[in-house]
């Protein structure tokens, strides 16, 4: 078996609980149309309602893909925004987009393989997007988290529910649950660099090899969000 889909498989019982607390929150969540999301994530998604176990299987998929492209952008413009980070001399913010880089990486790793578990191949995907300065991809990349955390992935999780896929609510949950730890990220950086305290940021980040998950200081001995030691954690800095 793919060591991927193995650990995905191994962490399902504890990413189902995470899943179950998160999904009974009560929120309520307002989605964008097609266009907005496009603009904002490079993922064209269709509109998603209730439907039959058949149907939510078939979109499920349809999920996935438009994730592993969504994460694949994202990878992608974070690693090019950490180089203009570190060209304008904001190098603890390079370091933040370059952990998020490696974060979004493992992400797609993981949508991957649960469709590659269902025999799907995921089509080569190059990415668009355009690097400005770092207050401006500051203020981009809190929008695209904002969006995968408060809508899409929630609405994700919410079909990979009534599909009955949990492969596919644990690599979603995976995601959504580390997106809203990088909005909050992001969103200190950017208030650090306009009060000019950019150097009081961390310089250094653990990530999760398992589910991406990020933190901006030594982790814990486990992972709070898949319980992986934080031996196999990768630093970033």
């Amino acid at each position: 078996m793919n060591r991927r889909v193995a650990r995905l498989a191994v962490a399902l019982i504890s990413g189902w609980i995470l899943f179950s607390s998160c999904n009974n929150s009560g929120s309520t969540m307002k989605l964008k149309d097609p266009a907005t999301e496009q603009a904002e994530t490079g993922v064209s998604r269709k509109t998603i309602t209730a439907e039959s176990p058949a149907v939510a299987k078939e979109k499920t998929i349809d999920n996935l893909l438009a994730a592993c492209n969504g994460e694949t952008t994202a990878s992608a413009k974070y690693a090019a925004y950490s180089k203009k980070a570190e060209q304008q001399g904001f190098h603890q913010i390079a370091i933040l987009f370059s952990a998020v880089s490696a974060a979004e990486k493992i992400h797609y790793g993981n949508h991957k393989a649960v469709l590659e578990q269902s025999g799907i191949k995921t089509v080569p995907f190059n990415p668009e997007f355009t690097v400005k300065s770092t207050m401006e991809n500051l203020q981009d990349a809190i929008k695209g988290e904002t969006y995968v955390a408060t809508a899409m992935y929630p609405e994700f999780l919410k079909i990979a529910d009534e599909a009955g896929n949990q492969m596919a609510i644990l690599s979603l949950n995976y995601a959504f649950k580390t997106e809203k730890k990088h909005r909050v990220m992001f969103e200190n950086a950017l208030a650090a660099l306009e009060n000019n305290t950019v150097k009081s940021l961390s310089a250094m980040y653990y990530v999760c090899a398992t589910c991406g998950n990020t933190y901006d200081a030594a982790p814990p001995q486990r992972c709070g969000i898949c319980m992986t030691g934080s031996e196999k954690f990768i630093k970033i800095n």
